[in-house]
């Protein structure tokens, strides 16, 4: 997308700017501060923010090259940053309605998954698909993120379990990220689980994840950052640890699926390896979530994972108190969690984890960002940051978390051109050569 002209968003009923100098993750109390401007505006140009106050101030600035611009009128809603999902499996093939029944009449997901199903079920179908089904598929779930206001999202792999088909999802994502005008960050994730043919023999394959796939993922720059699965009967904390260091020596970023089902070390080991972010967490340790805060790891919080899987969702609210930095995902896959609703993930934030609405805008916009790497681009509205903004049909923050299942978004900019107008997308692909 090109930007044509200076865009003018006017006279927000709030402003929420997120503005922080410190350049890291909020954490505590500082979650809560959201930095409102009441009639606030913006002024974009060449998709990038240049000014962001009172509507006075901006007007006066910019008074000369009004006729230039593109004006929106914010008057009586909400403008935000764009949100960021920093917790996805967007590139998949298959779905498992069949799976969800049989948890209904009391299957777990790890007795599913051991039978075969789960993870397994969709690497079948994701191996049989093409790259242009992936990214056919692919594309319609990005379209209906964006008409959510997310103009981010991270993308695992991890259904091929093999290189052939792990560097498919990877090739898919990037192709996703160069079409479509949501961003799509790549992350590396080989170690999702322990394929059937290598049941008795796990190291056989990590030998594969760190010598084969890990190398060659580097060498075609297609993935960002290095995730593991932890968990009892997937791997160990200490075959977690060998795939994250293997990561580590090629410029991938550690980060780790932990202490979902049961506590496992997840969180300690992601603060003694430097994890960008530690994910799920539903049982992570008093001991893992104090190591956490101190490290500075983000802690991405999963509520529609548990919510899905009916099980008691993430600690939020102790591990805010307790200093860690707090984001929140869909985790949009297709057997725990298959929704890209992250409104419904706001209002889950709140309900199920006793976070507070100001801290739930918080950990899905630039803690989000942070926990992918790219809060200093986006997650805020800051001068020099990318234009990525959300209109809702609200005037307070609030209200977003208090009516909950609803989709309040009406207007998105993605890098300063207008996205999705009136709830309906009217740009979503990039403009390429």
């Amino acid at each position: 997308m090109q930007q044509q002209k200076p865009l003018y968003i006017r006279r927000a009923s709030q402003l929420v700017t997120l503005a922080d100098s410190s350049n890291a993750p909020l954490r505590g109390k500082a979650m809560e501060r959201l930095s409102i401007i009441e009639n606030g505006s913006v002024w974009v140009e060449d998709g990038t923010i240049r000014a962001a106050g009172p509507d006075e101030e901006i007007a006066a600035k910019y008074q000369t090259r009004m006729n230039e611009a593109e004006v929106i009128d914010a008057s009586g809603r909400l403008v935000t940053p764009g949100l960021v999902d920093p917790h996805t499996h967007l590139v998949y093939a298959g779905s498992r309605e069949n799976e969800f029944e049989k948890r209904l009449r009391g299957a777990t997901y790890m007795e599913i998954m051991a039978a075969g199903g789960g993870i397994h079920a969709t690497t079948a179908a994701t191996r049989e698909a093409s790259i242009e089904q992936l990214i056919s598929e692919s594309t319609r779930r990005l379209d209906l993120f964006l008409q959510q206001g997310v103009t981010t999202v991270e993308a695992k792999s991890g259904y091929g379990l093999s290189l052939e088909h792990e560097l498919k999802q990877l090739e898919a994502a990037k192709e996703l990220d160069r079409s479509h005008v949501v961003d799509v960050v790549s992350t590396f994730m080989g170690a999702h689980a322990v394929p059937a043919a290598y049941r008795e023999r796990p190291e056989v394959f990590v030998d594969q994840v760190v010598t084969e796939m890990i190398p060659e993922v580097a060498r075609r720059k297609l993935a960002e950052f290095n995730d593991v699965f932890c968990e009892r009967g997937v791997f160990t904390p200490e075959q977690s640890r060998r795939i994250l260091e293997a990561g580590k020596k090629y410029g991938l970023a550690p980060k780790i699926h932990a202490d979902e089902i049961e506590p496992y070390g997840g969180a300690e080991l992601a603060a003694e390896v430097g994890a960008v972010s530690a994910d799920h967490l539903l049982r992570a340790s008093k001991t893992g979530i104090q190591a956490m805060a101190e490290a500075g790891v983000v802690a991405v919080l999963l509520p529609g994972t548990a919510f899905f899987l009916m099980a008691e969702a993430a600690d939020g609210r102790n591990m805010i108190d307790a200093g860690v930095p707090v984001a929140l995902s869909t985790d949009c896959n297709p057997g725990s969690s298959p929704t890209v609703s992250l409104s419904l993930i706001m209002n889950l934030g709140c309900l199920k984890m006793g976070m507070t609405p100001a801290e739930v805008l918080t950990a899905t916009t630039i803690n989000a960002a942070h926990a992918i790497r790219r809060g200093h681009e986006i997650g805020s509205i800051e001068e020099g940051k990318k234009a990525d903004l959300v209109l809702y049909d609200v005037p307070d923050y609030r209200s977003l978390q208090y009516a909950y299942g609803v989709n309040h978004a009406r207007t998105v900019i993605k890098s300063g051109c207008v996205a999705v107008r009136d709830g309906f997308p009217v740009h979503s692909r990039k403009a390429v050569s």
